[in-house]
Formats: structure tokens, sequence, C-alpha cells
């Protein structure tokens, strides 16, 4: 996963100012999602990809914001059925803002209180020549970042595959993130852009990874997944600083699109037929997927928010069962109700927007990507379906966060 990735910076989504041909590559030989959704910032989309929840259920509101201790992880479900697994890159769920630092064996919030038996982490965003944390441990690494975690995650699965032990492993990039202090000659290539120096190392980064695997023997068989974390931070003041969304409407941390639909694919060479869908799909639906494939026990209790996608990875999903709901709170920490911010409710057409209280908009996504024309007046029962579908599922949320499941 990409930090402040934005939908257009991707070769095949219309990238022109630099090559992607690795993620180009990846989305030739996959399942290439052209509405895939993270959350609207960072540690509200990890916490979803670890949790298959909205974020908002466990309090993970912004950047920094810590997740309880008792959620349950795909690491750890992974871990109870066998698998290695390891994390390598930006947690950012331990509560600690600012560049990334090495959480230490006291941090009971670090990824090995979260289910991973290997790390080689930050809590945060890195650079070059960044210390991160192996196992707890401080280590100074020399080169990109990107390419530095790539490299220690096939190290971790190079032992499993040795082993022939099954593995899960978390790569967090802390790029394109600002302050873009990409090596000097991509820096180069990306005609001094730091953004875009950046995701040329990202790329090249993905391509040893995935010639890694088919190195190790396992490139057939391992399902790897690709997605940014959030929208791009789109500086009107500087509109290209920080990449593009192309065309999307708004940037991080808004309910638009350009705040929340991310480059996202996934590749399973053994499984999975290259193809192309607009069903809508989001972070939130990797661990039911993961869960569904190996037949992993789940709490009937504990509320997720994702669905199985193993019918789209197989063919024959059409349609997203449920819509996927967002919602920025931005009030007292201490109380969260429906009107606690701006949220959305979208399906496999239409987007509700709330931006803000009692006011109300609908989108046509099939037909206006960009947001630009809102529709409710001309569809009433929509919106008021779309309305208490939203209703309901918020009133969920604030049931988890007030100590439910």
């Amino acid at each position: 996963m990409t930090d402040d990735h934005g939908w257009g910076d991707v070769g095949y989504n219309g990238l022109k100012k630099i090559g992607t041909p690795e993620l180009d590559a990846m989305a030739a030989a996959g399942l290439r999602f052209d509405r895939f959704y993270a959350q609207q910032s960072c540690s509200p989309a990890r916490a979803s990809v670890m949790t298959g929840r909205h974020p908002n259920r466990m309090g993970v509101f912004w950047p920094g914001m810590p997740m309880r201790r008792n959620e349950v992880t795909v690491a750890q479900l992974l871990g109870r059925a066998g698998y290695a697994t390891g994390h390598f890159g930006k947690w950012h769920l331990n509560g600690v803002a600012g560049p990334g630092k090495v959480m230490g064996e006291d941090d009971p919030l670090s990824p090995r209180r979260f289910g991973f038996g290997e790390t080689f982490s930050v809590s945060n965003y890195f650079e070059r020549d960044w210390t991160f944390g192996r196992n707890g441990v401080a280590e100074k690494a020399k080169g990109d970042g990107s390419e530095v975690i790539v490299a220690e995650a096939l190290r971790f699965i190079g032992g499993a595959v040795e082993r022939r032990q099954p593995f899960f492993a978390v790569v967090w990039f802390g790029s394109p993130h600002v302050p873009h202090q990409p090596l000097p000659e991509d820096l180069k290539a990306a005609g001094g852009s730091g953004y875009y120096g950046e995701l040329i190392a990202v790329d090249r980064a993905m391509g040893k990874l995935r010639r890694g695997l088919r190195g190790l023997g396992v490139g057939e068989s391992t399902m790897v997944w690709f997605s940014g974390d959030n929208g791009g931070w789109i500086d009107p003041e500087h509109p290209e600083a920080n990449g593009t969304n192309a065309g999307l409407r708004g940037r991080k941390g808004d309910m638009w699109e350009g705040g929340l639909r991310v480059p996202g694919l996934v590749e399973w060479p053994s499984r999975i037929k290259p193809a192309v869908t607009s069903v809508p799909v989001g972070l939130v639906d990797i661990l039911p997927t993961v869960a569904d494939l190996l037949g992993l026990a789940l709490d009937p209790e504990v509320v997720l928010d994702g669905v199985s996608l193993r019918g789209l990875l197989e063919g024959t999903m059409t349609s997203r069962p449920r819509p996927l709901g967002f919602w920025q709170f931005a009030g007292d920490q201490g109380r969260l109700t429906e009107d606690s911010g701006p949220s959305a409710w979208s399906d496999n057409r239409y987007k509700l927007v709330k931006p803000g209280r009692g006011r109300w908009e609908l989108y046509d996504l099939l037909e206006d990507r960009g947001e630009t024309t809102d529709v409710a007046a001309g569809h009433p029962e929509v919106v008021e379906r779309m309305k208490a579908g939203l209703r309901e599922w918020q009133a969920s949320v604030i049931r988890s966060y007030g100590g439910g499941k």
C-alpha cells in the first residue's frame, strides 16, 4: 500500500509524467479495480485493512490515532492458521504522530501486538537511509525506503518458503508522502518532481517484489494486493506537487471520490484471470475475502463492513451486495453522532453524500465520476432509500464505538 497516492498517478489510469511499467504490468496480469476505495486518510485506511471494519468503530478517526487492542486483525487470524506473518514499513496505528519512529518491544500498539511475528517497521512515513525497528530493535538501513522494505519482505518470504510455511506479508510504503526525498537519479528521471521521483522507486520496488516471488517459486500461488491508502493530497496552490486525482472531485481528507478512490489491483496467477472490473470494492473487503478463501471462522458477533470478493476473483460477482460507508468524524472525540462530520453511502451506481447537517447530495458515479452534478432532486426515492441505509449503518458504527462489537 502506498501513502498519499492519487488515483490518476499510475500509467494504466492515464499518467504521462512518468512511467509505472511494473504496476501497469501487474494491472494487465491481474484484476484491476476501477472503483477501489480506501478511507479519507492513512490511519483509518490501515485500520480497515487490518480489521475489515470501518475505522470509526474503533476510534481511528484521523491520522495518528491508535487502534483498540481488542480488535481482531487479519494477521492474528492467519497466524492462528499457521501462517508466518510479517509487517514491513509504515504502521501508523499506535497513536504516534510525526515522522516514522522505531516501535520498541514495550509499545502496546506495535504490529507485534496485533499478530505480526516479524517486523521491520516504523510508526509513520519514512524516506531514504531511515532507521527501522527490526522486531522492535533499531537498525539503520541505507538506500531508498521503498526498496529497503521490499528487500526485507522478500527475505522474510524466502525464509517461510524454505520452511515450507505459508506466509502473510504486509508491505506499507512511506511514499509518495511528503517531504519527498527520492534518490537523485529518480528525481532527475521525474523532471525534478519529488513526488513522482518517489513513485518511480515504488514502481521499481513492486517489480522487484513480483520477480522475487517468481524467483522463490511462489509467484503463481501467491495473492498480491496493491492499493493506495487515500486520495492524493492535492495542494490548490501547487496542483502538481503532490500528484493528481485525474478529474475526481476533492482530495485526501474529503468524502468526494478524490479523497476515497485509489489505485487498486490484485494478482494471483493460479486463480485470477486478467480482467478489469467496475464493481466497487475497498480495503475493508480484504479480511473477509481472505477468511472466505481459507475457510477461517470469524466471530459472528463482530460486525464487518467488508464483504468477501471471492466471487469477483472467480468471475461470478457482477455487483456489490451492499453499499460502502464512509464517515469523517470531525467533532468531540468523546461523542459520536450521525451528524459528527461528513459521510457518504456508495452503492453500485449512486453515491449519497452528506456534506453537513441536513444537507444531502446524490451523484450517479456511472455517468458522473467527477461528481459535478447533484441529481438528488430527480431521484427522491433513491435519496430516501440511501438515507435510511446510511443512518442504519451509522447507528451500528456508533454501537461499536461505544463498546459493542
